[in-house]
């Protein structure tokens, strides 16, 4: 089969939009241990990595201890009582419970840890169309491979039969090294721009698109017509 078997996404910034939630629990985290807060566009831009690696690279020159603290205090607030909500992006549950339909093996990828994407995938109810998942708190952190490498390993797919789908560079880079296609959205954490320049093979600007997309490349086996608006 010259097909995709395997669809691979990130989680934050691709499928949930919590991008204000997670910069406002960095924030309030540094807040709590009284170190600089740093501004919006600095906290968004580690958004994808590992929790630990996003702090080291956001609060450059703090100790382990301190950085450690930040972790906590930012779990504490996301996980907890951060007023901020994260919703799906619209067409989330539409696309995903259609691709499912169709026959595609669903995963995920994230930098979110296990406690963490457990907690979402029962409150979305998504947890039922996805086949395997793996987690930062799992493995390396993106662009580390093996997070995609295992998910390949567990569902028996291919690096050719296999998409990442993804809204940072840290999702292109990890694909790259795993020799794994991807594709970006344009709406999530990173522009297009850099993007494309990591090797994105395409960016959609709404997750209802993949189908459509999908359906359209020549190497692509499935039909798709049925889903199709």
């Amino acid at each position: 089969m010259n097909g995709y078997r395997l669809l691979v996404f990130d989680w934050d910034g691709t499928l949930m939009d919590s991008q204000a939630r997670i910069v406002g629990c960095f924030q309030a985290a540094a807040a709590d241990l009284g170190v600089a807060v740093p501004d919006a566009d600095r906290a968004r831009d580690v958004i994808g990595l590992g929790l630990r690696e996003a702090t080291e690279r956001l609060f450059p020159g703090l100790d382990d201890a301190t950085i450690g603290g930040v972790v906590e205090r930012y779990r504490h607030h996301f996980l907890g009582d951060h007023p901020t909500p994260s919703v799906l992006f619209p067409g989330v549950v539409e696309t995903l419970d259609g691709l499912a339909d169709a026959g595609y093996l669903l995963g995920i990828a994230t930098g979110k840890s296990r406690r963490g994407l457990d907690k979402v995938l029962g409150e979305t109810g998504l947890g039922r169309l996805f086949h395997a998942s793996r987690c930062a708190d799992e493995a390396f952190s993106k662009p580390h491979p093996q997070m995609l490498e295992e998910v390949m390993a567990v569902l028996g797919a291919r690096p050719a039969e296999t998409l990442m789908i993804g809204d940072t560079e840290y999702d292109m880079q990890m694909a790259r090294n795993a020799g794994v296609p991807a594709l970006a959205v344009s709406y999530g954490v990173h522009p297009p721009s850099r993007l494309l320049a990591e090797g994105a093979l395409g960016c959609l600007d709404r997750i209802a698109d993949l189908p459509r997309w999908l359906a359209g490349r020549r190497d692509h086996v499935r039909s798709l017509e049925e889903f199709l608006p």
